[in-house]
């Protein structure tokens, strides 16, 4: 496990108040910025001392993944790449010439904290796809990849408190209490 440091500004936060904290700025990063995976990350890296080049590599998640949105939510996905960044299987447990006694252990054992995150968004919303959420949210699904589409997606509301960035700004505070929860947060 790595363990990462509130940072500086928000150190005096409470657990509730880094949890709110995480919603508000997962909600604005997807508000003004667009993208849930890389918003989610944003949000967790603004709050925690987490490598930036971690934003950027979550960049081509959104959509269900490349602008595709048959894929898994954006914004689980960004979650995942911060839990898998404190809980992920180590590169030394892998091999591309020998099977390593412990590896399959590593690998179960890093994926126990996604899974928790995965469950929340089958319990909030009965799904962890992109394009069911978009049904779920417009009650139609959009390609954003086409410009027209995109636009009536942002005319929708897409960008609205109660659309995107709340599934944003849930991703984020769940990610943050399961690190919480799992010690992976030094106060």
């Amino acid at each position: 496990m790595i363990k990462v440091k509130v940072r500086e500004k928000y150190r005096g936060l409470s657990r509730q108040g880094l949890l709110d904290e995480a919603y508000e700025l997962g909600s604005n990063f997807e508000k003004y910025s667009i993208g849930c995976s890389q918003s989610t990350v944003a949000a967790l890296h603004e709050l925690l001392n987490i490598e930036g080049v971690v934003v950027r590599v979550a960049g081509s998640l959104a959509g269900g993944t490349a602008m595709q949105f048959v894929g898994t939510c954006g914004a689980l996905s960004g979650g995942v790449m911060i839990l898998d960044y404190c809980f992920g299987r180590p590169p030394e447990k892998m091999s591309y010439q020998e099977e390593i006694k412990d590896n399959l252990d590593a690998y179960f054992a890093a994926t126990e904290a996604p899974m928790l995150l995965a469950d929340k968004f089958w319990k909030e919303y009965g799904t962890i796809n992109c394009i069911n959420i978009q049904r779920r949210l417009f009650g139609r699904f959009y390609n954003a990849a086409d410009p027209d589409e995109y636009e009536k997606m942002v005319r929708a509301g897409a960008h609205e408190s109660t659309k995107c960035p709340h599934i944003v700004g849930d991703a984020a505070r769940w990610v943050m209490e399961i690190l919480l929860d799992k010690g992976a947060v030094e106060l």
